[in-house]
């Protein structure tokens, strides 16, 4: 395990009476993050449904990209910069498709969904494959293609003539880089958002290798492993405890929004996080990749983040100012207009 995360544990060290007793603080607490879950499943349910809509009114999307350049371009919101003037009816794609990272669920979009749908743009979230209303235990998910599943099969069901704008958090870039190689000519453009932009051969976890360590001690050594075939079996799973989630993932998001990640997160797959992906310069390669990078980012650092924009050259990259890991809870407004303006890259 990396030294960052070996700094963030510490002992439990409440009195066992105290423990046994609840206050009307914590009480009150409780009930809190309980509505807090009721509205983010109740989201989660809504946008199942309009997942399985098709309205058919996406049109392909025009322009050469053979005269693209990449850009870097610091963040518009910390400097008093303005993003352009917006109107959905300019845009020739209008369909976001949310795809979040490990643990998470289509749930964590809920503040960008509410954005989003505010321009008169129609996101869609998707849950992975033993991810938010995903029920599929996720100790029998061994692949990114199982993983993947959902994703991959909302694809499959676009009509012919519509395109849509992938947007993957974290680990989410793995999927969908797996998306843009299966599906290239239904993808307008792939947004990491401080995420596993992997290169081919690439195992989606050795993004995080600097933070976590090598995948190799991470598979022996780790004590976040779960091993849902028993023991003397390879591990599944992994899943950090409630006090190193906060560190890694939350140190500048909200409480309210932490409390709703501690009781909805979700174990993760190691088979999909530990698979060397297999991009093509064919189909991936031909996609329009940008980078959204998080500078307050404890869980993937800024350098790390620059690491992998300067191996994987995408087209654009954009900065968040006071932004965690979770740029959808932390500056979700800023996150909005990124994925605006980007959108509006001919």
């Amino acid at each position: 395990m990396g030294n960052k995360i070996i700094s963030m544990m510490k002992k439990d060290s409440r009195d066992g009476s105290k423990s046994k007793r609840m206050n009307r603080s914590q009480r009150k607490l409780l009930a809190d993050e309980e509505m807090l879950h009721r509205r983010a499943l109740s989201m989660a349910i809504h946008q199942a449904q309009l997942s399985q809509r098709f309205d058919g009114s996406m049109s392909r999307r025009v322009g050469s990209t053979s005269t693209r350049k990449q850009r870097t371009l610091s963040d518009p919101f910390s400097n008093g910069k303005q993003v352009p003037d917006f109107s959905s009816e300019s845009l020739t794609v209008k369909k976001f498709v949310l795809v979040h990272g490990e643990g998470f669920g289509a749930w964590c979009w809920y503040k960008v969904v509410a954005s989003l749908e505010e321009s008169g743009l129609s996101p869609i979230t998707i849950d992975l494959t033993g991810s938010g209303f995903n029920m599929t235990d996720t100790n029998t998910v061994s692949t990114l293609e199982e993983y993947t599943k959902p994703l991959i099969e909302y694809l499959e069901n676009l009509p012919e003539e519509e395109k849509v704008i992938l947007v993957g958090h974290s680990t989410g870039g793995a999927s969908i880089s797996y998306a843009l190689e299966q599906f290239p000519e239904k993808i307008s453009k792939a947004i990491f958002v401080c995420a596993t932009m992997v290169s081919d051969g690439q195992r989606p976890f050795d993004v995080f290798s600097e933070e976590l360590g090598s995948a190799e001690r991470f598979m022996k050594e780790s004590q976040f492993l779960i091993y849902g075939n028993g023991k003397d079996k390879p591990p599944t799973g992994f899943m950090f405890e409630k006090q190193h989630m906060k560190g890694l993932y939350f140190n500048q998001s909200p409480n309210k929004d932490i409390a709703l990640a501690m009781i909805s997160m979700r174990p993760v797959p190691l088979g999909p996080m530990m698979e060397k992906v297999s991009l093509t310069a064919e189909r991936y390669g031909k996609g329009r990749r940008f980078y959204v990078q998080t500078l307050d980012d404890l869980a993937l650092s800024p350098d790390v983040q620059e690491k992998v924009v300067r191996e994987n050259s995408p087209e654009g990259v954009f900065k968040i100012k006071g932004s965690d890991h979770c740029p959808f809870f932390s500056k979700p407004q800023s996150l909005h207009k990124i994925l605006l303006e980007i959108a509006q890259i001919p």
